[in-house]
């Protein structure tokens, strides 16, 4: 059964029947025989005696409509009905991705970046990671992939990286990219260890010191303290502006004198700038790392130093 609104012929081949009466006798040229039968698929037009009758779109209407209700409840118990069908093959899948409950230890770069990439699909809530230490390349332009749609989808993600990364173009690259979907990123000038946390339920933690083996944690006392780890760095962590990270050259120089030790009387008088300024950079960094004191900001920027 169409459910296509009539074309302009078969329109005019309606009317054609009205015109005459309600009746219609049986049209030679082909394209009227295409109209024709559109309007009987349809049920505007009845085969009768010698031609054809037309019927009200009224009543037509009311015929289409019951199909269509008729289709749709149809196609709504498919739907309740595929999740059930699909079962056996669900079962199947997840049997063949969980590692057995004795061993959750994954071997091998490829398997782990396998595995996890499965769990990070199903996060449903919010993605938690840390990241020491400098970020590969291909590792960046894999998670921007993964996680902008996590992130339009409504998921939360929040990271945590070392300052050394501010250095690295594709990580500034990679939190422009993110940070406007609602991605939260963090700098902690301390050491930690790295995890990703999905959901709150499954934690993969290195283990090796290579980082060639991972451990897919489960049990929950051991991922609820592993949380308490990362929100305890989270909140020492500093807020970053990384639409702003790429410095002014002044500044950048300004940077790698403060990181030295050198007065602001000092760097102006290094740079020929005068004092003021200096202090109108100082600033703009100082409000930047959130900086209390010219030790604090030349210690928070010494890994922005040129290498």
């Amino acid at each position: 059964m169409t459910t296509d609104e009539p074309t302009p012929a078969e329109q005019d081949l309606y009317l054609s029947a009205l015109a005459n009466g309600g009746r219609l006798a049986p049209p030679s040229p082909a394209a009227d025989r295409a109209a024709l039968a559109g309007l009987v698929a349809r049920g505007l037009l009845h085969p009768a005696a010698g031609g054809y009758t037309a019927v009200s779109p009224r009543t037509a209407g009311d015929r289409l409509a019951s199909g269509l209700r008729t289709d749709a409840t149809g196609l709504l118990l498919r739907a309740e009905g595929l999740p059930g069908t699909l079962a056996p093959l669900a079962a199947a899948f997840d049997a063949t991705r969980q590692p057995a409950p004795e061993s959750p230890r994954v071997e091998g770069p490829e398997a782990i970046r396998h595995r996890l990439s499965m769990l990070v699909a199903e996060c449903r809530e919010e993605l938690l990671t840390a990241q020491p230490g400098l970020r590969q390349r291909a590792t960046l332009r894999l998670s921007v992939t993964q996680d902008v749609p996590l992130l339009m989808t409504g998921r939360r993600i929040r990271t945590i990286y070392q300052p050394v990364v501010r250095r690295q173009p594709e990580v500034v690259e990679y939190a422009n990219a993110v940070v406007p979907h609602g991605s939260q990123i963090r700098l902690l000038d301390e050491p930690f260890d790295r995890m990703i946390i999905v959901d709150r339920a499954t934690a993969v933690v290195s283990a090796r010191a290579d980082h060639g083996a991972a451990a897919f944690i489960t049990d929950r006392a051991t991922v609820d303290a592993l949380v308490a780890t990362f929100e305890r760095d989270w909140a020492r962590a500093t807020v970053v502006d990384w639409s702003a990270t790429v410095s002014h050259p002044t500044s950048t120089r300004i940077c790698r004198l403060l990181a030295r030790g050198l007065t602001q009387r000092a760097i102006a008088t290094r740079l020929g700038l005068s004092e003021r300024s200096v202090a109108a950079h100082i600033a703009r960094l100082r409000d930047r790392h959130g900086a209390l004191t010219l030790f604090q900001l030349g210690w928070r920027m010494r890994g922005e130093q040129d290498a």
